[in-house]
């Protein structure tokens, strides 16, 4: 993680310097909001893996001698399948097309949202003190 923080950290200082030469040349104020917000999301992002780095063990990443092998194994825990990526489509679509249609269209969208939303969390959850 310490090869990722630093590659933010250094695309956040570019950022930055183009961010003021835009802003200087062009007088241009969306564009330079634009590469302002871009720098402080880029610095954002580079100190948590920096600060991160620090606190778990090296990976293989930060190894220059190491295999492709070394960084092999599993990576986490994927859902087969689940229908609540769709139920949070569906309330989205609805709610932006509240936005042009109306905003009453908020008082369908919602409870979709909510529902697939609360769905998604909850996918995996059994209970506390529940037998096998």
């Amino acid at each position: 993680m310490k090869i990722q923080g630093k590659m933010f950290i250094w695309l956040s200082v570019f950022i930055l310097a183009m961010a003021v030469v835009y802003g200087v040349w062009s007088k241009e104020p969306a564009g330079t909001t634009a590469l302002f917000l871009a720098f402080g999301l880029c610095i954002m992002v580079g100190y948590y893996l920096a600060f991160t780095a620090r606190r778990v063990d090296a990976g293989a990443q930060d190894n220059e001698h190491a295999e492709v092998s070394d960084d092999a194994g599993e990576v986490g825990f994927f859902s087969p399948h689940s229908w609540q990526p769709l139920s949070l489509a569906v309330g989205g679509a609805l709610a932006f097309m509240g936005v042009v249609f109306g905003w009453w269209l908020l008082y369908f969208s919602a409870p979709v949202i909510l529902v697939g939303l609360f769905g998604w969390v909850f996918e995996y959850y059994h209970g506390e003190n529940r037998t096998q």
